[in-house]
């Protein structure tokens, strides 16, 4: 057992998410860019596009890494998570559902602003398209980052969406190394990576232990064309462990010369991709901090994103983590 307090903390935005099946022309007459993106939006934005599907939507706790580290924790993780919630409901909401898991909650920020939200309208091809008032995580600042954060913990996870705001994303880096943690980073999207390349790859130059990206994120930050596995070795040269996430074929997962294929966990039918790339983060780092091999840490990482895209929204129903913990404890 670790001597750390704390195995995992992740760092990003407590997002309450808000979930709806849209068809297609929902999309086409009342959001602006690209499907299966995720664009930041204003308070009245959000506003505008939750009264155009009235009460047709579920809610439920999301922000990328408090996923990934909600999934880590019912696998039986000490976790905890620094982001900053509101002074709403939502957000009372919001550290309810992570304490009620398992986490930690006392290294949330506070303030008075409303909760952060992110609407994900999901398209009958179980593709999310994702608008997110950030609200309340917005204004955390570099400042409020200390060292005390991070004691006692043993690895930090963070989420790409935190490079929208390059200062703050740097603080969490360098007080989290300083601070001893191991390092992961989740791209999160082909936006954030084209609007932070650069920083992403001074970052790997520096040295982060894991890294997780999709096939959109990938292919935006080496910005060429080439095979998943090509992708999956050149990221695993910076040093670290590369998982490359190619949703319904798998992934690959790299590190020095070692390359494993790792093999989708087959489903019935998917009913929502929202949260699964998290979901499989979550189970991958389960395994990476409790000593599993590369392949038994994909294995699991893919078995959660698999249960993931068989309900709306990013969490898995509690009846289904036995089954999941006891695959846990079974892969080496």
């Amino acid at each position: 057992m670790s001597s750390h307090t704390f195995e995992l903390i992740g760092i990003g935005n407590p997002i309450m998410d808000l979930l709806a099946h849209v068809p297609e022309s929902f999309l086409t007459a009342h959001v602006a860019g690209e499907k299966g993106g995720m664009v930041l939006v204003d308070h009245a934005d959000i506003e505008q596009l939750v009264a155009r599907l009235g009460t047709d939507y579920a809610v439920t706790s999301g922000g990328s890494a408090a996923n990934a580290v909600l999934g880590a924790t019912k696998l039986g993780l000490r976790t905890t998570f620094l982001g900053k919630i509101g002074g709403d409901i939502t957000a009372q909401d919001y550290r309810t559902n992570f304490t009620a898991a398992g986490g930690d909650g006392s290294r949330f920020k506070h303030t008075a602003l409303p909760n952060g939200r992110c609407l994900s309208l999901v398209t009958p091809d179980g593709q999310r398209t994702m608008r997110t008032c950030l609200g309340a995580a917005m204004t955390l600042s570099p400042d409020e980052i200390t060292a005390a954060d991070f004691a006692g913990a043993k690895h930090a996870h963070i989420e790409g969406y935190l490079l929208f705001n390059p200062a703050l994303a740097e603080k969490v880096a360098r007080t989290a190394r300083a601070a001893g943690c191991t390092i992961s980073l989740e791209l999160s999207s082909f936006e954030v990576v084209n609007v932070a390349r650069d920083w992403i790859l001074g970052q790997l130059q520096q040295g982060v232990h894991v890294v997780f990206a999709n096939e959109d994120e990938v292919r935006a930050l080496f910005q060429k064309d080439a095979s998943y596995d090509a992708y999956a070795r050149q990221l695993a040269g910076y040093g670290g462990i590369a998982c490359v996430k190619i949703g319904k074929d798998g992934a690959w997962v790299a590190q020095g010369s070692d390359l494993h294929r790792i093999d989708p966990a087959k489903v019935a039918r998917v009913t929502d991709t929202t949260g699964a790339g998290d979901a499989w983060a979550g189970g991958f780092l389960y395994g990476y901090l409790r000593g599993l091999s590369l392949a038994g840490a994909g294995a699991l990482g893919s078995a959660l994103g698999a249960e993931c895209v068989q309900h709306l929204g990013p969490a898995i129903p509690d009846h289904q983590w036995p089954r999941l913990r006891a695959l846990a404890q079974s892969l080496k």
